[in-house]
């Protein structure tokens, strides 16, 4: 066994949940390294919240096992749970509380005295932007500082391993990328950063490796660049005036006609640009109105994998391969 200096921050062996019957976890095996930045992608029902809550510890697995820094969840839960913060997808905040008496009593349910309670509060409201609303009780802070509150009170006892479940939902833009800055700050300082996301772009902003769930099982795991290169090809567009006959594009594989729009895939963006600009042109009477080069996002991969967005829907094409 690793010791537990050298231990991955999570370590998960074949887990499985049930709820009455039903699986919501089936056999899942994941290892989060020492200071990475991790990102759990997945549709609704797809099993993240579960999985979060094993590594928390705020449910029991049927079966499997959850290390966090070499501490079992389950047979060592105050040491692993010490390195644990955890921001929940729900507020779960005295609502009467003061932030700074929430976030002083989040350092009492550590066992830090209250002087250090104290003085990590005016350090966490001061640095998320809270300190003049230090005295309000909680239920008057708008949604957006909600979340600011719950991300800042998962932190008051230093954990090596924050775990943040959808802390930018509802959230204006301005103050996503305040929190992103954040985070990235405190992953360059070595902290852990377990997120879960339902915004796309987060994940790939922010996350060194993302795992995607579905049904209960970790179905791809890797860089966002590497499952982009691995799901998705470069896509080329040609937006042209004039008449174009189907049959002239025969000879370039995949390409497709739309309305006055040539695409096809290309692993050689610039090639195949070239080869529909030159069978194009061949003929007068035609402009080239645009070019447009189309690569794969994370979006596009977690379609392919799930058959879903993660806001839910189909995504359609008028397009005819010609």
């Amino acid at each position: 066994m690793a010791s537990m200096a050298s231990a991955p921050a999570v370590e998960i062996t074949d887990l499985k949940k049930s709820y009455r019957g039903t699986p919501a976890l089936q056999g899942v095996d994941l290892n989060i390294r020492s200071g990475e930045f991790f990102g759990l992608l997945g549709p609704n029902g797809a099993g993240k919240t579960s999985l979060i809550n094993c590594i928390v510890g705020l449910v029991k697995p049927t079966s499997g096992r959850v290390s966090v820094f070499g501490h079992s969840v389950n047979e060592a839960s105050l040491e692993a749970k010490r390195s644990i913060g955890f921001s929940p997808q729900e507020v779960n905040s005295d609502r009467f509380f003061s932030l700074r008496r929430s976030l002083e009593f989040q350092g009492g349910f550590h066992g830090m005295a209250r002087a250090e309670s104290k003085q990590r509060a005016d350090e966490l409201l001061r640095q998320f932007g809270l300190i003049a609303k230090a005295r309000d009780p909680f239920y008057r802070l708008s949604g957006g500082m909600q979340k600011r509150l719950m991300v800042a009170r998962a932190l008051v006892a230093h954990p090596r391993l924050l775990i943040l479940d959808e802390p930018t939902a509802g959230v204006d833009v301005e103050l996503r990328h305040e929190l992103w800055h954040y985070l990235r700050g405190l992953n360059r300082d070595g902290k852990t950063i377990i997120l879960t996301t339902h915004y796309i772009d987060e994940a790939e902003a922010l996350c060194e490796r993302v795992g995607i769930i579905n049904h209960g099982r970790i179905i791809e795991l890797g860089t966002p660049r590497q499952l982009i290169d691995k799901y998705c090809q470069t896509e080329v567009e040609v937006l042209y005036e004039g008449e174009v006959q189907a049959g002239e594009f025969r000879e370039i594989s995949g390409a497709r006609l739309g309305d006055h729009k040539i695409a096809a895939a290309a692993a050689l963006p610039g090639q195949m640009v070239e080869r529909i600009l030159s069978q194009l042109l061949k003929k007068p009477g035609r402009k080239v109105v645009d070019i447009n080069i189309k690569r794969g996002d994370l979006e596009t991969v977690f379609l392919k994998l799930t058959g879903r967005h993660l806001e839910g829907g189909e995504k359609r094409s008028e397009e005819k391969t010609v």
